[in-house]
């Protein structure tokens, strides 16, 4: 059974306490995806930036463009978040300097605190770009190892995360790109690992979850049950000049 890094912090409870929080002003689809074109560890089959990889496929699937793992690396490095950082500061570094590539920087916009338990909130928030989320990460490494694999050994699209039980252990940072019926969300993905899929499941709401290399589903119960944080970047993607030297 792989054994996936990790590495995230939760953020300070006084930061969570005065973030702002996502207030709907767009009308929510009733499903929604974000699947950019090419995934990638980013690095995190290697080192505990979490954190940071999650930031490479915000971009790849807001700005449609494709982060290289060594700029993703190098920023992590950089920024202290090699082996692991606290969720909020890799926003708050974010917005300051992002990825550097084709002379422009490749930011976030300010973090809005999402209510990961109010499907409304939620749904409409992602509706607007992919959003942050830190979780425990135990029972999600099981059920992406429950999945199928690339021929690299690196997950594939394809896991079904479902009946998971309370964790309050945050040590990872995933992104949820997506929401629906799950049987919806089966047919976007397109993958055949999800052939014999339960009828009775394909008709229950879900959520696309990044991580690791792919996108999964998980089932809502379980989402609530290991999530302890989440966050919109307004906008996700901010793309500014980089300086001279």
């Amino acid at each position: 059974m792989a054994n996936f890094l990790r590495g995230a912090r939760p953020s300070p409870r006084h930061r969570l306490a005065a973030a702002f929080p996502h207030v709907a002003s767009t009308p929510t689809p009733p499903q929604f995806l974000w699947k950019p074109k090419q995934l990638s560890m980013w690095g995190n089959a290697d080192y505990g930036d979490c954190t940071v990889a999650e930031e490479a496929f915000a971009k790849g699937a807001t700005a449609g463009l494709f982060i290289p793992d060594a700029e993703v690396i190098a920023w992590a490095q950089a920024n202290g978040a090699i082996d692991g950082d606290t969720i909020i500061d890799v926003l708050d570094k974010m917005q300051a300097a992002g990825f550097a590539l084709y002379g422009s920087s490749y930011n976030d916009g300010a973090p809005s605190s999402v209510d990961w338990t109010n499907s409304a909130s939620l749904q409409n928030a992602i509706a607007q770009g992919p959003v942050k989320i830190g979780v425990a990460a135990d029972q999600l490494q099981t059920a992406v190892n429950a999945g199928p694999t690339q021929a690299n050994g690196n997950p594939a699209n394809g896991w079904l995360a479902t009946g998971f039980t309370k964790d309050l252990n945050l040590d990872h940072c995933t992104s949820l790109c997506g929401y629906g019926p799950i049987g919806w969300l089966v047919n976007q993905l397109n993958e055949p690992a999800f052939d014999n899929l339960d009828i009775d499941l394909s008709e229950e709401p879900g959520y696309a979850l990044f991580t690791w290399d792919s996108i999964g589903i998980i089932d809502v119960p379980s989402l609530i049950a290991i999530c302890g944080e989440a966050w919109l970047r307004v906008p996700s993607t901010v793309i500014a000049a980089t300086k001279a030297n």
